[in-house]
C-alpha cells in the first residue's frame, strides 16, 4: 500500500484547489443570494446563475467529470486517485455541482456507464455528462423500513412492450429541480422469486412520463436545499418502454451493489473536507477571540478539542484512502467491509468535529452567518443517506464473525 498521491493527482490537486479558492468559495454569498432571491419570487426550484458560470468555468479550466473510474468518458483516475480530489470539493457546500460531479448524478452515471446498453447510453449518460441534464434516484419508500431494500413494495409489471410503474418514493434527491430529466427507479419486478434479491428491477423512467407526480418538498432541518432539493414522488400506472430496464429483470441488487461502493467513497472524502474546513474555521477563531483574560485557542479544552479533530480527520481519511485503495486492486465485493466501515466512521467524525466547531464560535454557530448549521444538518443526514449506521455496522459485524464461524 501506497497512499503517495501520484503526480498527475498531485497537479489535479493543485489546479482544483486553486479553482475552489479563486471560484468557488467567493461565490458561495452569491449562490445564496441568488437562491433567496428566487424564494422571494415564490419558486426556489430554478438553478442559480453563478452556478451556471461556475460549470462553465470549470470545464474551460479541463476540471469536468473528473470521477468514473475504468471508463473513456471520465479523467482515467482510480478511486485512490479520485478520493483526495472529493476532499477538496467537500470543503464548499457547493464545491461538487461546478465539476459535474454532484451525487445523485454521479453515482446514476456510474449505473448508466456499467449497466446501461449503448441505446439508454446515446439518451441519457451523454447528455447527463454534458451537463445539459440532471437525475435522481427513486429508491426509499415511506411506508416500509427501506433501510432493508428487500421491503420495497413499488412495483414494475411487464405489459407487452412497455413496463407500467406504481409506487410511491421520497427522499428523491434531485427531484425538484427542472434539470432532472430521468429517474432510476427501483421496485419490485418478479415478486414471487424465491430468492429475495432476485425480486427487484432498475428501470429509467422520464420524469415527463404521464403518471409521475410531484407529491411534496422535503426539507432537511429546515433546509429547503435548493434547487436540487428532496421529494416524495408518486407513480402511478406510469407506462414506460421495456427497453428502459437496466441489465435485466431481477438485477436491482447486483446494480445497486455495483453503485453504492463508489458513490460511499465520495460521501466520505467529501464530508472529510467539510471537516476540515470545519476545523480551520475553529482554529482561526480561537486564534482572535478572548473570554476570561485568554484567547480561546490559550484554553485547554480549546486544545484538547482541536488535537482531537485532527486525531478524528486523520484516522477517517486513511481508512477511506484504504477502502478505496482495496475496491480498486481487489474489486468492490472483496472491499464491502472496508466499504461500510467508512460509511459509518467518517459522517459520525465530521458531525463531532463540526459539532465542537459551533461550540466555540456560540450562538452564532446555529444561524447562517457561518455555515457551520448547514454542514451539522448535512453531516448528521449522511448517515441515514446509502443505509444507515445501524445496517452498515451490522454487515462489518457479519463479515468480521464468519472469520471465526468454523472453529466455533
Amino acid at each position: 500500500m501506497d497512499f503517495e498521491h501520484s503526480p498527475k493527482v498531485k497537479a489535479l490537486q493543485q489546479r482544483l484547489t486553486a479553482f475552489m479558492d479563486e471560484h468557488v468559495l467567493p461565490a458561495e454569498q452569491r449562490f445564496e443570494a441568488e437562491m433567496d432571491a428566487h424564494r422571494a419570487s415564490g419558486n426556489p426550484w430554478q438553478p442559480a446563475p453563478v452556478m451556471e458560470q461556475l460549470k462553465a468555468q470549470a470545464r474551460a479550466a479541463g476540471l469536468w467529470n473528473l470521477f468514473l473510474p475504468e471508463s473513456k468518458y471520465g479523467a482515467g483516475l482510480s478511486n485512490l486517485e479520485y478520493a483526495p480530489l472529493c476532499e477538496i470539493m467537500g470543503r464548499s457546500p457547493n464545491g461538487a455541482e461546478p465539476f459535474n460531479c454532484s451525487a445523485s448524478d454521479t453515482g446514476n452515471m456510474e449505473t448508466l456507464v456499467r449497466y446501461a446498453t449503448p441505446e439508454q447510453q446515446n439518451e441519457w449518460l451523454l447528455p447527463l455528462l454534458d451537463g445539459t441534464i440532471r437525475s435522481a434516484f427513486a429508491m426509499t419508500e415511506p411506508d416500509v423500513a427501506s433501510s432493508d431494500a428487500t421491503n420495497i413494495q413499488s412495483r414494475i409489471e411487464r405489459d407487452g412492450d412497455h413496463y407500467v410503474i406504481n409506487g410511491r418514493k421520497w427522499w428523491t434527491s434531485g427531484a425538484n429541480d427542472p434539470r432532472c430529466r430521468v429517474l432510476i427507479f427501483m421496485g419490485q419486478s418478479t415478486p414471487d422469486d424465491p430468492d429475495v434479491h432476485r425480486r427487484q428491477s432498475m428501470i429509467l423512467v422520464p420524469m415527463d412520463t404521464p403518471g409521475v407526480k410531484g407529491l411534496r418538498h422535503l426539507p432537511v432541518f429546515g433546509y429547503d436545499d435548493a434547487p436540487h432539493g428532496h421529494a416524495e414522488v408518486l407513480f402511478e400506472n406510469v407506462r414506460v418502454r421495456a427497453s428502459n430496464m437496466l441489465l435485466g429483470e431481477g438485477r436491482g441488487f447486483e446494480i445497486a451493489q455495483g453503485r453504492l461502493g463508489p458513490g460511499r467513497i465520495h460521501h466520505c472524502m467529501r464530508v472529510i473536507g467539510r471537516a476540515e474546513r470545519a476545523l480551520e474555521m475553529r482554529c482561526r477563531r480561537s486564534l482572535k477571540r478572548v473570554a476570561f483574560g485568554r484567547k480561546l485557542s490559550d484554553q485547554g479544552v480549546t486544545r484538547e478539542r482541536i488535537a482531537q479533530s485532527r486525531i478524528l480527520i486523520d484516522q477517517a481519511r486513511w481508512l477511506v484512502l484504504h477502502a478505496a485503495w482495496k475496491m480498486d486492486t481487489v474489486g468492490n465485493k472483496a472491499a464491502r467491509q472496508e466499504i461500510a466501515m467508512i460509511k459509518v466512521a467518517a459522517p459520525s467524525m465530521a458531525g463531532q468535529v463540526i459539532d465542537w466547531a459551533m461550540q466555540l464560535h456560540g450562538g452564532g454557530s446555529v444561524s447562517d452567518d457561518f455555515g457551520l448549521a448547514r454542514a451539522y444538518a448535512s453531516t448528521r443526514t449522511l448517515r441515514f443517506a446509502d443505509g444507515p449506521d445501524e445496517v452498515h455496522r451490522n454487515a462489518i459485524a457479519k463479515l468480521e464473525l464468519a472469520r471465526y464461524a468454523d472453529a466455533a
